[in-house]
């Protein structure tokens, strides 16, 4: 693992909003208003591009298809591992726990 996804993973535990290089993650805290509900969470960008989120009262991470498909670079498909995804490329296309993605 790089030390940039370290730094990236460490940040989501401290529920921590923070830009690292081309990196950055955002928390969000819960909200509960008559008018708006939300729960805990935190997005990861990479350059600017939404790749991944974390709900925390869920302890789950869920990927954005979108990005991955629209941009399946070597630092994206690290970044997703490195938030415990499989990953994978195969004659040319990319595989996310096994699943076409």
């Amino acid at each position: 693992m790089r030390k940039i996804e370290a730094q990236m993973l460490e940040a989501i535990k401290r529920k921590q909003t923070k830009t690292i290089d081309n990196t950055r993650i955002e928390y969000l805290p819960a909200l509960d208003t008559p008018t708006h509900a939300r729960i805990e969470y935190a997005k990861i960008y990479l350059h600017g591009n939404h790749i991944a989120s974390y709900a925390y009262g869920l302890d789950r991470f869920d990927y954005n298809p979108m990005t991955l498909a629209a941009w399946p670079t070597r630092t994206t498909k690290s970044r997703l591992r490195a938030l415990g995804f499989a990953v994978a490329t195969k004659k040319g296309q990319t595989y996310v726990s096994g699943v076409k993605a």
